[in-house]
């Protein structure tokens, strides 16, 4: 994803459905059998989070700067 700054409204809306998101892949991986399904369910799911993890280290950032 790209580096633009972001305010924090628009932070929480993507890491709400980046949420969202992982709730749906982790059902989906609960459904699904076979390894070439588990492993691409797998790469979303660490995909996500690390989104999730760069957007939430953004919002702190921008909330620390505004304190």
């Amino acid at each position: 994803m790209s580096d633009v700054l972001l305010t924090i409204p628009e932070i929480d809306r993507r890491i709400a459905a980046i949420r969202e998101n992982l709730r749906e892949l982790i059902e989906q991986a609960a459904a699904f059998s076979g390894a070439a399904d588990e492993e691409r369910t797998s790469e979303r799911i660490a995909e996500q989070e690390e989104e999730l993890e760069r957007l939430t280290k953004q919002r702190d950032a921008l909330a620390k700067g505004k304190a």
